[in-house]
């Protein structure tokens, strides 16, 4: 690059972080001059540390997960209105191996308005509580002469009855959810609907930050709908058992926003379960669990009246969280390993791929079960409740698929292109020409949090294994590496 295109990439750059920068500082200055709380802060009447480990929302305290498990119904009846914006820079290492940057790498090095949310809930009864989150994409779609296009749809949706009975010899508190996502209703951040935690933009110039590593979740994914009910007793054992079917009839808002092809159909009824010991001691909390789930997902939403077009998934997992809260100080270590078993429908099982090896054969035929592991490990320090930092590990490992290459050898050419017109058109920067879905790295972040509701933070996503290989996964030259991320944010609520 020579030093005239150097300057001005450069000067791109810092003019985007001073404008960065710049709305960092309107945002916390505006909060600060409002003066105004969240909803839960509003009706508890206490300050963000209490509720969040750090202040850093929406990671929970002892206290913060007594108030969801009793349905969010401590303290007074207030205006039942949160709302909640973010504002990013993402950035990827290496953009050069790709037809079309633009498309791939979108706005990539720019400072957007990455999504918005609107929250409603609170204390409705002294046992009836709600959490619902509401959730505009500003990047949602985008039309063939570039512009973007903005949705809104439901988020996580969690309503509850729940009661404590307290005596000399007992505490114990039971409750029911209705909710739209399996653990969203759990009150530990190593479920898979809460660790992680960064709100992020759909760009494809996000696609490799943290958000977007491998992490534990459950096949059926969210906006459907489902019941459970739970037991939390003496403070140490928490249990809960419930089943999530189609969100329809009574509770197609659970989906609100999306088309019909666009969520998930379950059939029958499927199982969610969460079993959890959990121990306090002076300033520290120590929880042991174990979660999972068999969900039964067809594979056209729009046609669900052929059983045999059915994935069978049995999502498993063991999780443990640490905490130690003791101001100015807070530490949270979590540990998550989740199994999941997929079979797939016959009319997806032993199939042929497109592709073939150096001589024109064919590939081994598409796999009828794979597995996949997820393990995820981070460790988060605040101090004051103002400067913090974490450090995340993960690793996916699995099954060998050919179903799962979307790069090879063109039975035509016996060569990899990315020509649509090739009889086997391979993926630049997302392909897989391995069929393994390995990927392996590390997350470092800082933030800072000014004033109560609005995070500064950035976070440095490094690989050194994606979809299956070091070097050259997509077979165009990319490789892991290339996908080193670094992602700022300004997130604030009020």
């Amino acid at each position: 690059m020579n030093d005239s295109r150097m300057t001005a990439v450069t000067s791109v750059r810092i003019t985007s972080w001073a404008r960065m920068f710049a709305a960092a500082v309107f945002v916390a200055l505006f909060t600060q001059s409002s003066y105004a709380l969240p909803l839960f802060a509003r009706q508890t009447g206490q300050n963000c540390v209490a509720c969040h480990a750090g202040g850093q929302f929406p990671e929970l305290t002892p206290y913060g997960r007594l108030f969801k498990m009793t349905g969010y119904t401590i303290g007074k009846r207030t205006i039942p209105l949160s709302v909640m914006g973010v504002i990013t820079n993402s950035s990827v290492a290496n953009t050069s191996k790709s037809d079309d940057p633009g498309a791939d790498f979108q706005k990539n090095g720019k400072t957007v308005l990455a999504t918005g949310s609107v929250f409603l809930g609170g204390k409705v009864t002294d046992n009836i509580g709600a959490f619902a989150q509401f959730t505009y994409d500003p990047y949602a779609t985008q039309s063939a002469d570039g512009s973007f296009h903005g949705h809104t749809s439901a988020d996580n949706i969690d309503l509850r009855f729940a009661d404590r009975f307290i005596d000399p010899k007992r505490d114990l508190i039971v409750g029911v959810s209705v909710n739209n996502n399996p653990s969203v209703s759990d009150p530990w951040n190593t479920a898979p609907a809460w660790m992680q935690y960064v709100p992020t933009p759909s760009l494809t110039s996000s696609r490799f930050i943290d958000a977007n590593a491998p992490y534990p979740g459950y096949a059926a994914g969210g906006n459907i709908g489902g019941v459970t009910a739970y037991a939390f007793w003496n403070r140490t054992i928490y249990a809960e058992l419930g089943a999530y079917g189609t969100s329809r009839g009574a509770l197609s808002f659970m989906h609100a926003g999306l088309a019909n092809d666009e969520v998930t159909k379950l059939r029958g009824l499927n199982p969610y379960w969460r079993l959890a010991w959990n121990r306090e001691w002076g300033p520290h909390s120590l929880m042991i669990g174990t979660a999972g789930m068999t969900s039964r997902i067809f594979d056209d939403p729009l046609d669900t009246s052929d059983p045999s077009t059915v994935h069978h998934n049995r999502d498993l997992s063991i999780d443990a969280q640490y905490q130690y809260l003791l101001d100015p100080h807070s530490v949270t270590a979590q540990l998550v390993f989740a199994r999941n078993r997929h079979r797939f429908p016959d009319l997806l099982a032993d199939q042929p791929v497109p592709f073939v090896d150096a001589l024109g054969n064919a590939l081994a035929n598409t796999n009828s079960v794979d597995t996949t592991n997820i393990f995820r490990a981070k460790l988060t320090y605040v101090y004051q409740a103002k400067y913090g930092g974490s450090i995340g590990f993960f690793n996916l490992t699995g099954s060998t698929n050919t179903a799962n290459q979307t790069s090879g050898l063109s039975p035509d050419t016996l060569g990899i292109t990315s020509d649509s017109a090739a009889a086997a058109p391979s993926q630049r920067v997302g392909g897989n020409l391995s069929g393994n879905p390995a990927t392996r790295g590390v997350t470092l972040e800082a933030f800072w949090t000014p004033i109560q509701y609005v995070r500064i933070g950035a976070q440095y996503t490094a690989y050194n294994r994606f979809n299956g290989a070091s070097t050259n996964y997509d077979g165009f030259g990319r490789n892991a590496r290339d996908n080193n991320s670094l992602f700022v944010y300004v997130w604030a609520a009020y």
